[in-house]
């Protein structure tokens, strides 16, 4: 497929709001205070994850924060990545989906999914069997109730019986969705449904997943294809070297948050996890450097992995905010400029 007519490229925000080591209260303030910085530098979008009983995600109810985030903002699209429907009862991950897409004036992104992790869903006794299928029906009840007056639903897990349905999304029929698509198969029941990804991983094995989902898109037209994005740990500063220094420590602080249930688990470490600073830089999921280093090899790895869209992790494990502050501003200046009317096909 020509990917000149795919979308252009743009970039957006991904967070998993890991601990910092300090004050929750100045942490929440700081993440605000970067949303606010990525809205006056024209990023597309804020996505948050989920996660329960770890360090690594601080934000357990992603819509709580990002209905802060959207008061401080006024063109920032924002959205879970993902809201885990298993631990919502499905009606109240609807009226919760409803009040922010209201609040934000129809800005938010909704990224769902069952959760990646059986650990943090046992915590809420949530078995591993029994994720899919109660994923599948909660999420057929969500969209069920963005487009009907009165809700009625019999299914293994849920029985929803004459629901009045008073709330709405302010996007018709609902929100766009998103997915996190970590293989192939995943990216082809995304293409087959309109759906955006995110992928995470080397620049080739993306590749595979955005070709799948290309595939499977060829009978529609290009240009109203969704976003196909890769998440990416992004540092700038005056030279290399500098920005290396600072990114160093805070990914070896990001990456021991991130192994902690693995810790408390006795469980493996996810294997596509970079597990030093200089094997996620060898592996391209950290670009750290000057403005014109980064650049460069962004636009090498958009190429190689066909993506319309790049989610960039600009806080991290203890990074100062002012060098969060400092990324958004040299991508404000020099980087986004550059990227304006590009697509993955542009040498």
């Amino acid at each position: 497929m020509d990917f000149a007519t795919s979308p252009t490229v743009s970039f957006g925000i991904f967070d998993h709001l890991d601990h910092a080591g300090g004050s929750l209260r100045q942490q929440y303030n700081d993440r605000l205070e970067i949303a606010a910085a990525c809205d006056e530098a024209g990023f597309r979008a804020y996505h948050v994850a989920e996660h329960h009983g770890t360090p690594h995600g601080l934000a357990a109810s992603p819509n709580l924060f990002l209905s802060a985030v959207a008061q401080r903002t006024r063109t920032l699209r924002l959205g879970p990545l993902v809201m885990l429907l298993n631990l919502y009862h499905p009606l109240r991950a609807f009226e919760e989906i409803c009040m922010l897409d209201q609040l934000s004036g129809g800005r938010l992104d909704l990224g769902i999914g069952r959760g990646a992790v059986p650990l943090e869903l046992s915590f809420f006794g949530v078995s591993p069997a029994d994720a899919q299928h109660r994923y599948n029906e909660a999420a057929e009840i969500v969209l069920k109730a963005m487009e009907t007056d009165t809700l009625t639903y019999t299914g293994r897990h849920f029985s929803i019986s004459d629901v009045p349905i008073t709330l709405s999304p302010f996007q018709k029929p609902y929100p766009p969705l998103w997915y996190g698509a970590m293989k192939p198969e995943t990216a082809r029941w995304a293409a087959e449904n309109s759906i955006n990804i995110a992928c995470v991983g080397e620049s080739s094995a993306i590749r595979a997943i955005t070709d799948a989902y290309r595939a499977n898109w060829v009978a529609r037209p290009p240009h109203l294809m969704p976003l196909l994005g890769m998440v990416r740990i992004v540092v700038i500063a005056g030279s290399d070297a500098e920005a290396r220094a600072l990114a160093a420590p805070a990914y070896a602080r990001w990456f021991k948050t991130f192994t902690f249930l693995s810790r408390v688990g006795n469980l493996p470490v996810p294997s596509n996890l970079p597990n030093s600073f200089e094997q996620a830089l060898d592996d391209g999921f950290c670009l750290v450097g000057s403005p014109s280093t980064v650049r460069e090899t962004l636009k090498s790895q958009i190429v190689e992995a066909g993506v319309t869209y790049v989610m960039r992790q600009l806080a991290f494990g203890d990074l100062p905010l002012a060098a969060s502050l400092q990324t958004i501003s040299a991508m404000r200046s020099t980087i986004i400029p550059d990227f304006t009317g590009w697509t993955s096909q542009t040498v």
